[in-house]
């Protein structure tokens, strides 16, 4: 491959790829170097994810990733490295749950089959391994070949996760060269072999994050790194790796905070660090970004790569004789296949021809940043056999059809959009509002709703171009089972609740996956200090409709219903506002199916417990567990307005959302 020449480079580095400009001293031969491949946020996306990039001033149509792709790329690295004799370690940034179908279906057992088939040596505990229960996550722990990672958090006290001994602070592992032992204890005399340790660490807000953590309990993020490096000093540990699940932005705030770690391998905010502007797909933040520890003796290294098992990570480090960070290099490589379409529809007609199919294999390849990559036959075949046939049964009726796809990104810019982002996120929104409008719903709820609002994470994917069936909605577009719920707001308290959601999105590297949409619902949102703080600058309520929009300002003092699903609405993920205008006295409604027919729940305030929200009902409580009761009201609406509304399914021919950016 071109992207990486030798496990082993020269012994005096003149330019560190990917790092910030610093001179560099000379590397003494005693010098360690330590490979590190990474995913993170695959999110069960064993199969290939539909995409495009552009060739100069082509579009090009393609898939990116698979299991079976990243398997085969790492199974290229490691063969190098053995090659070489180098050290190596397989790390994975936590949240291989949830996504896609194959979860919906199997939950966490195909993972942990998956997992296990691909040789990683640890992953970071992610938000998302929380959206069943502690007994199904323990159960993945038991099935799974690799250690799970989180040093601050105790779950001694959780009946089904007390006794877990896969779920770890840290692990050791012993090099020498390309052999690596994980060790059970660090041995009481030097051995010659060169020890690092990788710990964990998770969000500390987990219980508002994930409602399902039991009896978990989560400590502050940067006290637990800065204990755990201690305590790994103190074993005589000196090269240190963090695996975290806490987003980008919060990853280098805990370098810039913790004495100590080398490097820092991350998941949460799905950012694929690096320039990919020469494929359009935007400049997404400096991979192997250099950040100096707050006592000014020495630096970490802080990668992420990505989501949805598209790319792959790779970086180099290097330490001294004395166990010091000397340099770090490295790129995340997008994951392509051979097969390239002129359109997105990808018929036989749609594939270019050899010539220009040659052309743009030739391009591909003097690229650093993208790589044609076969997906591993055995793990392929594996997939095919024994899980694809039941996931493909159970998608179900088609509802509609996508000409063209409709495109999601969480935050208007990601992956060279524009300034209005998704364009599925709104209609996600729209179709809610819809459903939440009709006549059974209104005569139950006695509520005239008048716009609604998601939040981006909780839209898993774009749509792909062809058939949409009900399935490609409750099981992978929005497979969380949330519950609607329709909760009295005045105009007043939507402007802040967007303006500090929206606000908490602005750093580069953060957490995006609370930035809201809406649907009958239009703002501009205009940045003031650049990455900072902005404000709404337009916000209007459609009074038409959806074909023919009349738009009215916000009142500030009138009163709206509005329909979000009841994560957000209790105020997880971000939304606190939506706490605080319940936490006295709410007059929200739940609404879920029970034996069929659908019901509403009475809200009558929310508490907190800690960083943990609880709905405290009026009378009956909804239980999703329980037996005939049917809760994922979001996604049933978005398939109802597919099939009665929008069957062809397309972005809105409008706007709804403007981010205006300021410049640096």
């Amino acid at each position: 491959m071109r992207f990486w020449k030798s496990a082993l480079a020269s012994a005096l580095l003149v330019a560190i790829v990917g790092c910030a400009p610093a001179p560099e001293p000379e590397i003494t031969p005693d010098y360690f170097e330590l490979t590190i491949a990474h995913i993170n946020d695959t999110h069960s996306a064993f199969d290939p994810v539909r995409s495009s990039f552009w060739m100069q001033d082509e579009r090009v149509f393609n898939e990116f990733g698979g299991h079976p792709r990243l398997l085969e790329r790492v199974e290229h690295y490691r063969s190098e490295a053995q090659a070489n004799n180098a050290s190596m370690l397989f790390l994975h940034g936590g949240d291989a749950w949830q996504g896609s179908a194959y979860f919906k279906l199997n939950e966490g057992r195909m993972n942990a089959d998956i997992l296990s088939r691909m040789g990683i040596d640890a992953m970071a505990l992610g938000n998302h391994e929380f959206d069943l229960d502690n007994r199904r996550l323990n159960e993945f722990l038991d099935l799974i070949n690799f250690p799970v990672l989180a040093a601050n958090i105790d779950a001694s006290a959780d009946a089904d996760l007390k006794d877990q001994s896969n779920l770890k602070p840290y692990v050791i592992f012993a090099f020498d060269g390309y052999e690596k032992e994980r060790l059970a204890q660090m041995p009481l005399y030097p051995d010659g072999r060169r020890m690092v340790a990788v710990f964990g660490i998770a969000l500390d807000d987990m219980p508002n994050i994930s409602p399902h953590t039991g009896d978990v309990e989560f400590f502050d993020m940067v006290e637990s790194a800065q204990a755990t490096v201690d305590k790994l000093k103190a074993l005589g540990v000196e090269k240190i790796i963090a695996v975290t699940h806490v987003g980008h932005a919060v990853d280098v705030d805990i370098a810039s905070r913790v004495n100590g770690i080398d490097a820092i391998v991350g998941g949460h905010s799905h950012t694929l660090l690096g320039d990919f502007s020469n494929l359009n797909l935007g400049n997404n933040g400096t991979y192997a970004q250099r950040v100096e520890h707050p006592d000014g003796n020495g630096w970490t290294c802080v990668v992420q790569a990505g989501e949805y098992a598209q790319a792959m990570g790779r970086v180099r480090l290097q330490f001294d004789h004395d166990g010091n960070l000397r340099a770090c290099e490295g790129g995340n490589t997008l994951l392509s296949n051979d097969t390239f379409y002129a359109a997105n529809q990808r018929t036989l007609d749609d594939r270019f021809d050899a010539i220009t199919h040659e052309r743009i294999a030739d391009f591909i390849d003097q690229q650093s940043n993208i790589a044609i990559v076969a997906e591993h036959e055995a793990l392929r075949a594996h997939i095919d056999a024994e899980y694809k046939p039941d996931m493909e049964a159970a998608y179900g009726d088609v509802i509609g059809m996508s000409p063209q796809g409709v495109r999601h990104v969480r935050r208007p810019g990601d992956g060279g959009s524009d300034a209005h982002g998704s364009e599925l996120a709104p209609l996600v929104a729209l179709g809610q509002f819809w459903w939440a409008s009709q006549d059974e719903v209104v005569a139950l709820t006695g509520r005239t709703v008048d716009f609604a609002l998601v939040g981006a994470g909780g839209v898993r994917g774009s749509l792909a171009e062809g058939e949409v069936r009900e399935g490609d909605i409750t099981l992978e577009l929005l497979p969380f089972s949330n519950y609607l719920a329709i909760v009295p707001l005045t105009g007043a308290e939507v402007v802040r609740l967007l303006t500090d959601v929206i606000n908490e999105t602005l750093p580069e590297g953060s957490h995006a996956g609370k930035f809201p949409y809406g649907g009958n619902l239009r703002y501009e949102f205009s940045e003031l200090e650049p990455g900072v703080r902005g404000a709404i600058t337009a916000i209007e309520v459609n009074r038409g409709t959806i074909d023919d929009p009349e738009w009215e300002t916000l009142d500030r003092y009138h009163t709206y219903q509005v329909v979000m699903n009841a994560y957000n609405a209790t105020g997880n993920d971000g939304w606190e506002v939506m706490y605080h205008t319940q936490r006295n006295d709410s007059e929200r409604i739940d609404l879920a199916y029970v034996d069929g027919e659908l019901r509403m729940f009475p809200v009558e305030r929310i508490d907190q417990d800690g960083n943990r929200l609880q709905v405290i009902y009026a009378d009956e409580a909804l239980s999703c567990g329980a037996e005939a009761v049917v809760c994922n009201t979001d996604a049933q609406a978005f398939v109802e307005f597919i099939r009665d509304v929008w069957s062809e399914v397309r972005p809105l021919p409008y706007w709804l959302v403007t981010l205006h950016r300021a410049e640096e």
